[in-house]
This record gives C-alpha cells, sequence and structure tokens, in this order.
C-alpha cells in the first residue's frame, strides 16, 4: 500500500530500469513490490480502496508498447493490387486423378434411402427399405408428462374421438366418499364406423382413455347411401331414452342434437334428421341412436333376403 509519505517509485523499480528489463518484467516487479509493501505494514488499517488506487497508480506508471515497435517488414514488398497467380506444385509421376464425384453412375432412390435409413435409422413417413421395424423403438421410450406418470399416446387407427359427457359420481364407502371422474366418448372414422363408450378413473384424462377404449371394443358400422343419408327410417330405445331418426335430402345437414348429432357426425352423416323423445340422458341417447342404426338395412340386403332382383323391392 502506498502511503502520502512514501516514495511512489520503490527501489526496485529503478534498479531493474538500469539493468535493462523490459516493460513487462518491470510491470510485474513493481506490483509485486507494491503489494509486498502494502502487507507489510499491519500498523495502519487495510483500505481497499486505497489498494486499488495503488493498483491504478501503478498501471499507469508502466511503460505501454507504441505501434512503431511492431515488425511490419513483411508487407513492405507487397502490392495489394497486384494478382496473385496460383501456382499448384507439379503432381509426382504416375499420378492418377480420382474421379469426378459427377462422373460416377447415377444412385437410384431406393439406394439413397437403403443409405439414408443405415445412418440415420428408417424414415418418419413409415417406410422401411432395410425391412426395419418404425415403431421399435416407441415401447422403450419413456414417455412421463408433467407430474412424473407415464403418457400414453392416441392410437393411431383412423379414428377420431369425441368427448360427450364429463361428470363426477362419489362412491360412498366405510371411510367417506371416494370421488371419481365417468367420461362418455364417441369414436368413429366418419366412414360409416361409430363406437359408444364408457369409462371411470380419478381423473379425467385417465376416464377419457378407458372410454375411448370401450369405444372402439363397440365398433358399429352404419348403412348410408350415396348421398349420405340412411336408407330409411328407425327408432331405437335404451333405458329410458328413445331416439327417431330420418333420412334427409342432399344439402340439408345433420339436425339433431346432444348426443345424438355426435354419434351421426362422427359416422359420416350428412344428411339426416335425429330427435330425442325420452330421457335426456346423454349416455342413454348415444346408445340408442346406435340401436337404432343396428336396425337398418341396405336395399341389397333385403332384396338378398327375399330372393327377388332390387327392382322390384318398389312394385
Amino acid at each position: 500500500m502506498v502511503y502520502p509519505d512514501e516514495d511512489p517509485f520503490p527501489l526496485t523499480y529503478s534498479r531493474a530500469l538500469i539493468h535493462g528489463g523490459n516493460s513487462s518484467s518491470v510491470t510485474s516487479l513493481f506490483l509485486h513490490n507494491s503489494l509486498f509493501h502494502s502487507f507489510s505494514k499491519p500498523s495502519k488499517p487495510f483500505s481497499l480502496r486505497r489498494s486499488f488506487r495503488s493498483l491504478s497508480l501503478s498501471l499507469s506508471l508502466a511503460p505501454k508498447s507504441k505501434a512503431s515497435d511492431i515488425d511490419t517488414s513483411f508487407f513492405d514488398e507487397l502490392n495489394p493490387e497486384e494478382d496473385v497467380v496460383f501456382d499448384p506444385p507439379t503432381p509426382p509421376e504416375g499420378f492418377i486423378p480420382p474421379p469426378s464425384f459427377d462422373d460416377g453412375p447415377e444412385e437410384t432412390e431406393d439406394e439413397i434411402a437403403a443409405a439414408y435409413e443405415e445412418l440415420y435409422g428408417p424414415a418418419y413417413s413409415g417406410v422401411s427399405v432395410l425391412g426395419n421395424d418404425v415403431r421399435v423403438m416407441d415401447s422403450k421410450v419413456k414417455r412421463t408428462s408433467a407430474f412424473g406418470k407415464v403418457k400414453k399416446e392416441k392410437v393411431k387407427d383412423g379414428f377420431e374421438e369425441r368427448v360427450v359427457q364429463v361428470r363426477r359420481v362419489t362412491k360412498v364407502v366405510k371411510g367417506g366418499k371416494q370421488l371419481h371422474f365417468r367420461a362418455v366418448v364417441v369414436v368413429g372414422d366418419k366412414q360409416g364406423q361409430v363406437g359408444v363408450g364408457v369409462g371411470k378413473a380419478k381423473e379425467v384424462i385417465g376416464a377419457v382413455q378407458k372410454s375411448a377404449t370401450n369405444a372402439r371394443r363397440n365398433i358399429t358400422t352404419i348403412p348410408m347411401t350415396k348421398y349420405l343419408t340412411f336408407p330409411h327410417r328407425s327408432e331405437g330405445d335404451y333405458g329410458a331414452a328413445t331416439v327417431m331418426l330420418r333420412p334427409a335430402a342432399p344439402g340439408t345437414g345433420v339436425i339433431a342434437g346432444g348426443a345424438v348429432r355426435i354419434v351421426l357426425e362422427m359416422a359420416g352423416v350428412e344428411n339426416a334428421l335425429g330427435k330425442q323423445l325420452g330421457s335426456k340422458n346423454a349416455l342413454n341417447n348415444a346408445r340408442a341412436t346406435v340401436v337404432a342404426v343396428q336396425k337398418m338395412k341396405q336395399f341389397r340386403e333385403v332384396a338378398q333376403e327375399r330372393g327377388i332382383p332390387m327392382e322390384e323391392l318398389w312394385k
């Protein structure tokens, strides 16, 4: 630490200059000497501000290198406007240049796809040239949700899911009430296949997954004409619910409400009339719609059962 009553130039600094030391060695020697004097006097209290002041003073007093000290003799004979001629070395005797990339035979798309699959694995499109299983890693990859539980992906089987209703139900047991959720889900491919399912779980997501699995186990095929409507009238009952279905002209749309509309839309029906005549329960109305659809038959099926051509059905 440098104090006002001391000489800011220690004796070591002058000796180093006399003996021909460079600026860096002199600076490091001076810093070492000043720090030594700073911590060798415990009689005065330590001050961080005075320590930095002395350090900045020593750095400012050290000689700095000038721009004239840099050796630039290499650029004296260089002309920036002169064109540099590329002069490669002569190849050795017997040197055969390699063939160009463009001169080789063109690879087919299958060869390119096989080489890509060998390096990076099967493509995302699901097409494997080498015969690898595209879904082999799906069971090994552990997918977790935000709460740390294993997250199940939706099954890619062409069916779409639509949640009709989610209700909270309770079960009274000896220790109190157990809270669960009941979900009603309708699945369909919009090409004539539809199913209604129900499931219960302690969480809404689990209930929806269970009901979707249950709906896929109860798939029903709906008979439709080329105008995407019903071939004839039908009625269905399930419990206290009664559903009436009627065919409609092209451009009418689906005129129905509640669960009946969802079932018809997921089945792919575009022109139909529906009416709920009994209970308003969503699950019973959805199942009554399926019962009414199961009673329908195509004209060719009726003609085949009767053993007559279709033209004689309307005689």
